[in-house]
């Protein structure tokens, strides 16, 4: 992951930028700090490629010890130019880059793009050495990209300000794709790839350890760029999650897609260990759960990504989610019609007149979706593929199309035609031709009819996943919670101690807004614990009460159905020796007694704050299985009630809670009281809040209510 130090860049008196990110990405004249005569050295390829790609503003060659780089004045040092430059590109060794920074800045220099490595992703050192670059750009109010970067590629300015010998080629390309890269080197690598399937990009951006600019400070600019139709990011780490939220937000009230790869996938670590929500809601998770709110679509693959938002642009939508299938093999409709299933992405259901068109090419097996080309009324020497292939992708109910191009007599010429009709229907169609060498005329003919050609099932099948991925999130309607009304507000939160919170306390605070909670009382010993049961009236159900014991239920310090003062007492006696053994140091401060509850269901509710996106809220079945079954849904808070009867909707178990197989619905309609009050209640709490759970909630059916019954919550 690429380094980022967040102090030094938000130290007080910050000089005002010298340049906007339009400048920087549009530059009048830039400086090569270190160029050369030598397409082997890093600034030698730097001036070559800005020469042979056309760049058209003022080129600037520094070099103390050359009068003349590549037919044009070379400078001894950068504030010898005759004007400062719009951005000065740093091709010199890491012991020179600091003091060159700073010549650049004394110099008057816009920004400066800083491709060394050695920085904060190097150690401690390296790490002092990018907090200089901090501070010379706060001070001075010169931009940085970098460092640890490959630069920028601006094919429409004709600009290369980049290194990479994936520039080596005639031409750039150009389109209206951005792409904005934490990694130099896959950023590159994308942008080839691209531009051999056809597809150009408007910006190839790399940002390496985000020392000053970061994603955010192009993503913003990209969002209002009208050029700009579509935006894929390569994140390792965001400096601002709020940031970079309302950033997505505006990409999606603009109906521009963003599509972005994130690493860093794994649970929340040592959380894990106190907290079922932390590790079923880890940094992640949390995410991936703004992006879902926000329409980001989320891939795995960066070139899936790409040539998926190509498709988004072609074919902007709305569209059907039906997808329809044709190949000149029995086994590549199987095997593509199984995996999209498997995906969730159901088949078009076709009309009585494409089905009717379709049987007079076609026997009548071969003749619905999927289409298999290999069932033909008439001999090989009648040509049906482009006939078959257009009336099939004209139905309404298609909205996207997967051809599976296995071998076939007249292969190319058969693969040319099915690209052709696929690129004239104005639909999403991913082609994969599927041999080997043998299959290379077939890929050329359908590149030259304009199409992107995949080698793989699993590549077209992941690029049409991306785009029902789409198409899903920009049909959910979108509503922004509302504060529910006779909630206390912050002023009641006010003199909360920090740490594991008495599960009183808890109750406390969830009582206050609104949750319905489990009859209790509380005892400091067994008696009190038995006379507390009588009270109650039996069955009981009996917890020990201690901050330093998390998950209770696993040591043996909850006991269900008790139904009589001396069961109460014996369970009481064998907790407080269990803990002794158990848990030494455990403070043991008495014990709940609660009314034994039954219902449906029981729920879990769970709440941690994430340093990047704030409080995030975990939903699904809950008790001691939540766990093995991990099916849970995840969204930031606040949330609507709309927002959680979604998440209930999306669950694996969503059946459970409508009533399946018989048994009666729940009262999800309870369940989104709770999840939206509490989910108020972290949002009031902020940063103050660590973590807060409710499990289980016990949950009856519809109509008949919820109730929170186990509570825990740490603050800070």
């Amino acid at each position: 992951m690429k380094h980022v130090l967040h102090t030094a860049q938000a130290a007080a008196g910050k000089a005002a930028p010298r340049i906007d990110i339009g400048r920087i990405l549009h530059p009048h004249s830039v400086a090569v700090l270190g160029a050369s005569d030598s397409i082997d050295k890093f600034g030698g390829r730097i001036m070559h490629f800005l020469i042979r790609h056309g760049f058209a503003g003022a080129i600037y060659p520094i070099n103390p010890r050359r009068k003349e780089i590549a037919g044009r004045p070379a400078f001894e040092r950068i504030a010898a130019v005759p004007a400062p430059p719009d951005v000065a590109i740093l091709a010199v060794p890491t012991g020179q880059l600091i003091p060159s920074v700073e010549e650049a800045a004394e110099a008057g220099v816009g920004c400066a793009v800083v491709i060394a490595t050695g920085f904060a992703e190097a150690g401690a050192d390296g790490e002092q050495r990018q907090a200089s670059l901090v501070r010379i750009a706060s001070e001075s109010g010169m931009r940085i990209v970098g460092p640890n970067c490959m630069g920028l590629i601006v094919p429409h300015h004709h600009m290369a300000l980049c290194s990479s010998v994936v520039l080596n080629t005639d031409t750039l390309g150009d389109g209206s794709i951005a792409l904005v890269s934490q990694s130099g080197a896959l950023m590159v690598s994308i942008f080839d790839r691209a531009k051999t399937d056809g597809i150009g990009l408007r910006y190839g951006i790399s940002l390496g350890n985000q020392s000053d600019l970061e994603i955010c400070d192009f993503l913003e600019y990209l969002a209002g760029e009208p050029e700009t139709a579509a935006i894929c990011l390569y994140i390792e780490g965001l400096m601002n999650g709020a940031r970079f939220r309302a950033a997505a937000a505006r990409c999606r009230a603009s109906g521009k897609p963003l599509l972005a790869v994130k690493t860093g996938r794994t649970e929340a670590g040592v959380a894990a260990v106190r907290s079922h929500t932390a590790s079923l809601a880890g940094s992640f998770e949390a995410f991936a759960a703004v992006c879902r709110e926000e329409g980001v679509v989320l891939a795995t693959d960066p070139d899936d990504m790409v040539r998926a938002a190509h498709f988004l642009v072609q074919h902007p939508g709305p569209r059907p989610p039906g997808i329809a299938v044709i190949s000149g093999s029995g086994g590549g409709t199987g095997i593509a019609s199984d995996r999209l299933t498997e995906l969730g992405m159901p088949l078009a259901a076709l009309s009585p007149t494409t089905s009717a068109a379709l049987e007079k090419m076609l026997l009548a097996p071969q003749a619905g979706n999927p289409v298999d080309l290999g069932g033909r009324r008439q001999g090989e020497e009648v040509e049906i593929s482009d006939q078959a292939t257009r009336v099939l992708l004209a139905d309404p109910e298609v909205g996207s199309g997967f051809a599976v191009l296995t071998s076939m007599p007249f292969y190319a010429r058969r693969a040319g035609l099915i690209a052709a009709a696929a690129r004239d229907s104005g639909k999403p169609v991913a082609i994969v031709v599927t041999p080997g060498a043998a299959g290379n005329p077939a890929r050329h003919a359908v590149r030259e009819a304009g199409m992107i050609c995949f080698d793989r099932f699993e590549e077209g099948l992941s690029v049409l996943k991306l785009i029902a991925d789409h198409d899903a999130l920009t049909r959910i309607s979108r509503d922004r919670p509302s504060r529910p009304a006779g909630l206390p507000g912050k002023a009641a939160l006010a003199g909360l101690v920090p740490g594991p919170q008495a599960e009183s306390e808890v109750r406390r605070l969830l009582s206050g807004y609104g949750v319905s909670l489990v009859g209790e009382r509380q005892a400091t010993s067994t008696e009190e614990a038995a006379n507390a049961a009588r009270e109650i009236g039996f069955p009981v159900v009996l917890k020990a009460v201690s901050r330093d014991i998390m998950h209770k239920s696993d040591l043996g310090m909850v006991r269900l159905g008790l139904r009589d003062a001396a069961a109460v007492t014996e369970a009481a006696r064998e907790m407080l020796a269990r803990a002794r053994v158990a848990i030494p140091n455990a403070r043991l401060e008495g014990f709940a007694v609660q009314e034994m509850v039954r219902g449906e269901a029981e729920v879990i509710i769970g709440i941690r704050h994430d340093s990047e996106f704030g409080p995030i809220l975990v939903l699904g079945l809950g008790g001691i299985a939540v766990e093995i079954l991990r099916d849970i849904a995840v969204a930031p808070a606040p949330l609507s009630r709309t927002a959680v009867h979604r998440m209930i909707a999306g669950l694996r178990t969503a059946p459970l809670f409508f009533g399946a197989r018989g048994r009666p619905p729940l009262d999800t309609d309870a369940i989104a009281d709770v999840v939206e009050r509490v989910s108020w209640l972290a949002a009031d709490l902020g940063s103050r809040l660590v973590d807060l759970e409710i499990n289980p909630l016990i949950v009856g059916t519809r109509g008949t209510g919820a109730v929170a019954v186990d509570l825990r919550a740490t603050l800070r």
